[in-house]
Formats: structure tokens, sequence, C-alpha cells
């Protein structure tokens, strides 16, 4: 079957062939751009489309690596919307695009559809109107924004306008650290559970981390005495996936296996990540698997695509996923082959589908 057999703007059509199919489709247009085209796969995507990335990683790490190759014009990342944005970001930096001979790289995502649940609990207006009330109570200029990786660039870019910075999972620490070296306190958004879980190890406790409730009727639903005493105001925010496991859910993997090890995402609620034997980013999790020696047993809290990965790539060692009910990335899971063959072929006839290109002025007050 040749590139011309079905029409780019046709998806329906896509979604009807066989997987051998779509990877016979997709191998033809890596072989007409080749290293022109840069596949990444973020670690909870589905095997199938893992198998087709050129780079697999956490966000922030994909978005780096993919940055740092000149070759590739276009970048089709298998994430979710805030991922593409921040490749977008990064990758056409001004020096990177210079070190291209002044060409831009295209995003594009296969799927518009794949968000992220906790990114969208944070609308750019509401953590404005929520700023705007604090300023009622505290003083501001002594409160030091903090966003997640995992949320919109228009987020990004409000941290960038008042002083902030963007954390990921693994660097949470040394930026809460930085932050509190430059005010009185921190406003940490849209997840919750990595606010207070990095915090409470460095001395603040939960009676100083308020939690802003964009719905709440006043001050996010906290007293202005509580928002007064507070080292660390957290969003109302947190993952779908993670939040789905339970310390009851560690303590059952204890009384079944004798010797076994929970590790976790710092995304967990408080109750499991506190129980747990290791916590840390994707990376540490996959990290200390590929560490641990043959017989370890392990029960690991984060998305289940990763976890079933990790068990078929360490046979050695015997891996459950933490938890009873089925807990995967339901947006990630969106793109699929079909998707992925759909974008690639837009290419190759001249339109490209999906491309995430963020605003200048956003663009400029990106902190990373």
């Amino acid at each position: 079957m040749t590139l011309a057999a079905l029409q780019p703007d046709d998806l329906n059509a896509y979604r009807s062939l066989e997987n051998e199919v779509l990877e016979q489709r997709i191998a033809s247009v890596r072989k007409t751009l080749g290293e022109q085209l840069l596949i990444l796969g973020h670690h909870y995507q589905q095997d199938e489309v893992i198998a087709q990335a050129d780079l697999r990683g956490d966000s922030y790490q994909l978005s780096k690596l993919a940055a740092e190759n000149t070759a590739c014009r276009y970048i089709v990342f298998c994430g979710v919307h805030f991922m593409a944005e921040t490749a977008d970001i990064v990758a056409n930096r001004p020096e990177q695009v210079a070190r291209r001979g002044g060409q831009r790289v295209q995003v594009i995502l296969p799927d518009l559809a794949a968000g992220c649940s906790m990114a969208d609990m944070a609308a750019i207006e509401q953590v404005e109107n929520a700023w705007e009330d604090m300023a009622e109570v505290i003083d501001v200029e002594q409160v030091v924004p903090v966003t997640y990786i995992n949320s919109a660039a228009s987020l990004k870019a409000f941290c960038g306008q008042r002083g902030g910075i963007v954390c990921t999972s693994s660097n949470a620490a040394p930026v809460l650290k930085w932050a509190f070296e430059r005010g009185q306190r921190v406003f940490f958004f849209p997840d919750q559970h990595l606010g207070r879980n990095t915090a409470l190890p460095m001395g603040i406790s939960n009676e100083q981390m308020p939690v802003w409730d964009p719905f709440a009727d006043e001050l996010g639903g906290n007293s202005a005495e509580q928002l007064e005493n507070s080292k660390v105001i957290l969003w109302k925010g947190h993952c779908s996936v993670h939040q789905m496991f339970t310390a009851e859910h560690v303590r059952q993997f204890r009384q079944r296996i004798e010797g076994i090890q929970i590790l976790v995402h710092p995304e967990c609620p408080q109750e499991v990540n506190d129980l747990a034997d290791v916590s840390g980013s994707t990376g540490k999790i996959i990290q200390t698997v590929q560490a641990a020696p043959p017989g370890s047993k392990w029960a690991i809290g984060t998305e289940l695509h990763l976890v079933n990965r990790l068990k078929h790539e360490h046979p050695e060692q015997q891996i459950h996923f933490l938890s009873p009910v089925v807990c995967m990335c339901a947006t990630m899971y969106r793109i699929d082959l079909a998707h992925l063959c759909w974008a690639l072929e837009s290419i190759v006839a001249g339109a490209p589908k999906n491309v995430i290109q963020v605003e200048a002025e956003t663009r400029m007050l990106e902190v990373s």
C-alpha cells in the first residue's frame, strides 16, 4: 500500500487498518523523511506506540533531548498537550533555531484530545483570580509561584512574570529551596500531592500548607489566618492516575508478600507516599528497578503501562501493580498507531496536522 492510498484528512479510514499495516506505513514515512523526523514516546504510552519512538522518557527529558537534535525538522510527540507545548518552547528557543540555520521545528501532537486532567484542573484565569484574592490578605510580593511542568504554557508564563519557576517531579525539592531563598511563601500548582510530599521533609507541616480550592466562595476555602500562617499554598489539583492508590493497597501487599518493597511516584497522596520504601519521579522508578538485584519484589504505584513494561523487561524480579484497580492515563491512551500514522502521513502530504505552537509572548516568559 502506498502513501497515496489514503488521504491524510480521513482519520476514520486509518482506524480501520490493522496494526501491521499501520506499522508498514509508518516505516515508509520514516524512510521518506529520514533524520528530519523525530518521534518522542512518553513512558506512559501503549507498547505499540513506544515501539515506534526514537526516544522515550519523561516529558521534559524528551523535550531537552529533542532540542539537542539539529537535524530534525518535525517532532511528533506521543504524549499529551502540555508536553508538546514544552517541546515547542525548548526546541525552538532562539539559540536552537540559530543552530538550525534559522529553521523552526514543527511539533505535532497526534491527537489534540490527548490532554492532562491534572493540567486542566488549573486554568490561567483561575490562577490569576487566586493571586488577586491572596493579595487582599498577604503580600504577594513575598510569594513565589511554582508550577509543576504538568501544566499549560500560560501557567509557566504566569510564574515567569512574577519571579517564579517551573519544577519537575525530580527537581521539586531544590526548586522549593530556591523559591524560599527569594520569598516567604510558595504558591504551588497544579498538583497538591507533589507539593505536599516535597515540602513535608523540609520541615513544613500540613498546617502550614492550606489547599486553595478555585471553586470555593472565598479565599480558596481558607481563612485569612490560614493564609497568613502559610508557608506553601497548594492548589487543589491531582493526577487522576496516582490519586487512585491508597494506604490500604500498601498494607495489603505487605501482608500478602513477605519482603516486598513499595515504590511510588510523589504524585500519590501523602498517606501512600509516607508508607513507601522509595518515592520518586518516573525516571527514579525506572532506575530503581534497573539497579535492583534479581529476586527483588516490588509493588509500584504509577501508571499501568509503565509498570507492565518494567515487569516485561525485568523478569528476574517480582513486579506488581500497586492497585487492584486499573489505573492508566486515559488521555495518553488516546494516541494509538492510527493517530500516529495519520499525523506522520500528513507531514509527507505537505499539510502537517495538529501543529502545536506556543504564542511568542508566552514563550518569552517561560521559565525552566
